[in-house]
């Protein structure tokens, strides 16, 4: 794995060593897997992968904010976050190392 930030290739990379499909077979594999929790999550529908954790989207209203050079008050249009919890599992296996 490259750096400190892991890619599509890299996953796809890792699906090749562990499972034994071919490179271009694990990249679809890991392309179908991404576009279903995109999809989903588009829908507003939570995405739970066990041991790992969940993902959904949140409803945020509109609200006012500042522009913090001039002071200025500027309406925050209402907009859909995504937002992700980690598990006990994720949390644990990170305070281990």
């Amino acid at each position: 794995m490259s750096g400190n930030t892991i890619t599509r290739a890299d996953l796809s990379e890792a699906v090749y060593q562990e499972v034994g499909l071919s490179r271009n077979e694990s990249a679809n594999l890991v392309e179908v897997v991404l576009d279903e929790i995109a999809d989903a999550l588009a829908k507003g529908e939570m995405v739970k992968i066990s041991s790992f954790g969940s993902f959904a989207v949140r409803q945020k209203g509109q609200r006012v904010g500042r522009n913090p050079k001039t002071g200025e008050e500027v309406p925050i249009l209402p907009r859909r976050v995504l937002v992700f919890r980690a598990s006990h599992v994720l949390k644990h296996r990170i305070n281990e190392t």
